[in-house]
């Protein structure tokens, strides 16, 4: 009774957050308020059947919706069926795009975009998307571009701010923030309430104030989009970064909350429950959904304790909207961007990036991603900070630094004789490490590497080498490596190999085979190739 009970508490919490942010996500996406609220419904009802995390809330979110309005932006001018026609195409072939990698144990996809990536992603987007909003805090059209351009634009038009739109929408932002100390409080909603009661009493529609309107579920039509073949091909280019993000932004929030309450997750499932949410959200023209970190994190602060709470929360907004509908019409758009930016604030949080900055690792392509998407846009942003994380990836790859290992005291344990000036080196013979996995892009480097050590050692006769970094070996490295000890032969040298996986041993006997063994010395670890290469010196 009280796992229920606490169930029927978290749904109706979720349903008042829900549904004034896909209200406001709508904007964002560009299309009517009713398309959100459907999409909302349909992804509580699937993942609740399909999924397995008890505190996801699959419902539209922020970078979905902005990465489905540059999508559809991408095409010609259109009219507003073709905007939705477009839209519906691209969330039904992200929905694809879930299933096969279901079907193909892809699970891991979520681990190509790294976390500088994707939280330089997140900060850009909600910088990115909080700037776009502040036009209707402020009451102000016909203003819209990247962000930088949406900030030159209002400096310009500051003189044109409507002071009631304005007072509306920063009195909701801190009202918001001020409610977000109560997690147990649907701050959203009871905003959404207090703002149609303002205007419904002053009646700000004619003082000049947007307002959001009707919400119309009659012009929803459920079926397939009526696209042409060109049109799907191109959809189908521009879904797979809609898709990537709603799985990495989606399997991070249920994770996290996993790995809290020591729960176990299928990914493939995951992708199986996320791609039928999206299938169905096509079917009844709704939005792209996923498992947003607020409305997830506002579930289990609610005290959700089953999938059921995705359920009540949906029962909940087809009441809510049954019975109060059609006073969300009289909403103050000022309000409901406030709605958006206080659900963004915990992603303008610098410092994650800035950790990067204190270990320095990767912290360019963070920022770089970030000043890329909200420069470029939503997806030139994205794809150009993917390209940066994988070109960043190779760079440190292809440039690898080579260690000469000592023994340290008689512990057989070898360590960089840079960092251990105590660790012992014998004459004779000379232990070096790539610190990177030999691969056709740094094999040549490497082997480079330690030849020019070996010529400035005249006494030198065994280079024992080790690649415990390395798990294989491409036919590349084999030949360099190969290449390499027929030199080092020629100048009197042998190469005794340790750390040696089995795999690297036996794609090595393999090519050894048809040509001269030059490569036979094999060691598991350095302390033995070492004590080797000392009874033959």
């Amino acid at each position: 009774m009280i796992r229920i009970r606490q169930d029927l508490l978290a749904g109706l919490s979720v349903a008042g957050l829900l549904i004034p942010e896909a209200v406001a996500y709508s904007t964002i996406a560009g299309l009517p308020p009713a398309h959100a609220i459907v999409a909302a419904v349909a992804g509580l009802i699937i993942y609740a059947l399909a999924g397995q995390s008890r505190f996801a809330i699959t419902a539209p979110t922020a970078s979905s919706a902005a990465i489905l309005a540059a999508t559809v932006a991408s095409f010609a001018p259109i009219n507003p069926a073709a905007r939705i026609a477009l839209a519906g195409g691209a969330i039904l072939l992200t929905g694809g795009f879930f299933i096969v990698a279901s079907v193909a144990r892809l699970g891991y996809l979520a681990n190509f975009i790294s976390r500088p990536v994707l939280r330089g992603f997140a900060l850009g987007l909600g910088i990115t998307i909080v700037i776009k909003q502040l036009p209707l805090v402020f009451g102000i059209a016909g203003v819209s571009g990247s962000a930088f351009h949406v900030t030159k634009l209002l400096v310009q038009r500051a003189h044109e701010f409507n002071p009631i739109s304005t007072t509306l929408g920063v009195a909701s932002l801190l009202l918001l923030v001020g409610l977000k100390r109560l997690p147990s409080i649907p701050g959203a909603f009871i905003v959404l309430v207090l703002g149609i009661g303002v205007s419904y009493r002053f009646n700000l529609s004619a003082h000049s104030v947007a307002v959001v309107g009707s919400i119309d579920f009659a012009q929803l039509t459920p079926g397939w989009p009526d696209l042409s073949r060109a049109e799907w091909l191109r959809l189908a280019e521009l879904a797979l970064p809609l898709f990537l993000i709603i799985y990495a932004e989606s399997w991070g929030s249920m994770r996290t909350f996993a790995l809290r309450y020591k729960e176990s997750l299928n990914a493939n499932r995951e992708l199986l429950a996320l791609g039928a949410a999206n299938l169905v959200s096509s079917v009844v023209q709704g939005m792209p959904v996923g498992a947003g970190f607020s409305a997830t994190s506002a579930n289990e602060a609610a005290g959700a304790q089953s999938r059921h709470a995705g359920w009540i929360a949906a029962a909940a907004i087809v009441v809510l909207m049954i019975t109060g509908g059609r006073y969300i019409a009289e909403l103050p758009e000022a309000i409901l961007a406030s709605v958006v930016i206080a659900a963004l604030l915990h992603a303008l949080d610098p410092r994650p990036l800035l950790r990067l900055f204190h270990i320095k690792r990767d912290e360019y392509v963070g920022i770089a991603t970030a000043v890329a998407v909200m420069g470029l846009g939503v997806l030139d942003g994205m794809l150009l900070a993917v390209l940066l994380s994988l070109a960043a990836m190779v760079q440190r790859r292809s440039r690898p630094s080579i260690v000469v290992l000592g023994e340290l005291g008689e512990s057989r344990d070898y360590v960089d004789i840079a960092r251990h000036s105590e660790a012992r080196v014998r004459s004779g013979i000379s232990v070096v490490r790539p610190q990177e996995p030999m691969f056709f892009a740094n094999a040549e480097r490497i082997l480079v590497a330690i030849s020019e050590l070996a010529e400035h050692d005249p006494v030198l006769r065994v280079i024992v080498l080790s690649l415990e970094e390395s798990s294989d070996l491409d036919s590349t490295a084999i030949e360099a490596l190969i290449e390499f000890a027929t030199r080092q032969h020629q100048a009197g040298r042998i190469i005794f190999l340790a750390r040696c996986k089995d795999e690297v041993r036996d794609v090595l006997r393999k090519a050894l085979s048809i040509s001269r063994p030059l490569l036979s010395h094999f060691y598991w670890s350095v302390a033995d190739a070492v004590t080797a290469a000392e009874s033959i010196r």
